[in-house]
């Protein structure tokens, strides 16, 4: 089969390989839709180690090809809704009530371009159908499905994480595709006050419309300065960092009111370094948690978050901002991403047309 990705470190193509195996637990999905994401390209720039021959993409709806076995809720021709991550919950790690995005360790969840090929291909493999995948629901599109399997469901748990509670004066750092998805969940968890942070013209609409009631830029000055500012010097309840540098840490906590947390759902370089002065966080004894998280997977987070989309309180396709046509586009969709053209949010390929 041919799939889009990285030969080596930022080497970039077209792969031939063999057609996945399917396990007995397992299947074999024929995507219909995929999104380039920031993390793919990271990956292929050398962010998370050196690869070769990996098959890149995380996001994708598809139809089942193929089951094993011993897979008793789909069957092939099921269209179906993939989280970008799937756990082997027969391991401990991933039965873990905080978190089950580490089953075998740090990220081991994130099967996905992190330990096997991705879906931007003709197939891809799924382990765990049962627990892994859901089917796509009446009242859903497969573009907002596409936009729920990552962005949606790491934007969402930024702002679960973060723990907002109602009235909570919010700051979001980073208004791409997935800091627009924790604007968006932010506002649905009840923030009063949300600040987002970012310049781009055509995000910004879109953080205003998810909910945001004020935008800043890096651009004016540090934005913990006018974070503090614009809240007469308190700082805010919650921080969530869905951009940046390793800088950004030390912005979000000088940001922060004593009590407050600061929720990290940005993917940083292998190489970078985090510094926080002892007084920006209060000697250490300021009660600001610092929590960094990875987002969830399963079947279960998915039928959930896809619930949210259907009975109409979040619609995530406005995040999309490029739409392209036809399996040959998926290298120029990518493109597009790496780049980060000044009017990109979110690139989707449409396969099956």
């Amino acid at each position: 089969m041919r799939g889009f990705g990285m030969h080596s470190v930022g080497k970039v193509g077209w792969i031939e390989k063999d057609r996945p195996a399917c396990g007995p637990l397992d299947a074999i999905i024929r995507p219909t839709m995929v999104a380039p994401c920031s993390s793919d390209t990271h990956v292929s720039h050398g962010g998370s180690g050196p690869h070769e021959n990996l098959i890149l993409g995380h996001e994708a709806v598809g139809i089942v090809d193929e089951v094993g076995s011993d897979v008793v809720t789909f069957a092939p021709g099921d269209y179906v809704v993939v989280p970008c991550v799937t756990p082997d919950w027969l391991c401990p790690g991933a039965q873990n009530a905080r978190s089950t995005s580490h089953d075998v360790g740090p990220f081991g969840s994130f099967k996905l371009v992190g330990s096997k090929d991705g879906v931007m291909a003709e197939f891809f493999h799924v382990n765990l159908a049962d627990a892994n995948l859901t089917k796509l629901p009446e009242g859903v599109a497969p573009e907002a499905a596409l936009m729920i399997v990552d962005m949606m469901s790491t934007g969402f748990h930024g702002a679960e994480v973060a723990d907002i509670t109602p009235g909570d004066t919010v700051v979001v750092i980073g208004i791409g595709p997935v800091g627009l998805m924790a604007i968006a969940g932010a506002a649905l968890r009840g923030a009063g006050r949300l600040i987002a942070v970012g310049t781009r013209p055509a995000a910004i609409e879109v953080a205003k419309g998810y909910g945001a009631t004020e935008i800043i830029s890096y651009k004016h000055g540090p934005i913990d300065a006018q974070v503090r500012e614009l809240t007469g010097g308190a700082g805010a309840d919650r921080v969530i960092v869905a951009g940046g540098s390793a800088d950004t840490l030390g912005q979000a906590i000088r940001m922060t009111r004593p009590t407050g947390i600061v929720s990290n759902i940005n993917f940083f370089d292998i190489t970078d370094k985090f510094s926080i002065p002892a007084l920006d966080w209060g000697l250490g004894m300021a009660d600001i948690d610092i929590r960094g998280s990875f987002c969830p997977g399963g079947a279960v987070r998915m039928a959930k978050l896809l619930d949210i989309v259907k009975y109409g309180r979040c619609d995530p396709t406005k995040i999309i901002s490029h739409t392209f046509t036809g399996f040959d586009k998926m290298p120029a969709a990518f493109e597009l991403m790496d780049v980060k053209a000044p009017d990109l949010i979110k690139p989707m390929v449409i396969l099956d047309a």
